[in-house]
């Protein structure tokens, strides 16, 4: 019996430039701030905003709606959190604790489950799928 991988082989070179540019966006929004806030009352909040990280999320919608509507579903689903993970694990690498692959693995899940669950929903209302097997909108 033949095994194939869920993949194309065309797909790859794909996945892991999508990887890379993942990666890169992680730097360019949170890379550059490795500073936890201290506050009057000693508590520390960071290193990063909540504004930096939306940002993360809202650039990388971008290349998932494309790759999704483009039917490159293993693109999406794979490349994106591939490269944060990658980016995730070259940043948190320093924490004295030992606990960042804790972090690591949650990044990863998360964004796996998210980019699985945004390209199915896109790929299904581009069929006109809808929900629970409902026909297209029409009005």
């Amino acid at each position: 019996m033949e095994r194939r991988l869920p993949i194309r082989g065309d797909e790859l070179p794909a996945i892991i430039a999508l990887a890379g540019v993942t990666a890169a966006v992680w730097a360019a929004w949170l890379g550059w701030d490795q500073q936890r806030d201290v506050h009057p009352d000693g508590s520390t909040t960071g290193p990063y905003e909540a504004w930096q990280v939306i940002g993360l999320v809202l650039t990388l919608l971008v290349p998932v709606c494309w790759a999704a509507l483009r039917r490159h579903t293993a693109l999406s689903v794979l490349g994106v959190p591939l490269g944060l993970t990658v980016a995730a694990c070259y940043d948190w690498s320093d924490d004295a604790s030992g606990l960042f692959m804790v972090g690591v693995v949650m990044v990863m899940a998360g964004s796996l489950a998210a980019t699985a669950v945004l390209s199915a929903v896109i790929t299904s209302v581009q069929r006109g799928g809808g929900a629970a097997g409902a026909g297209p909108l029409r009005a």
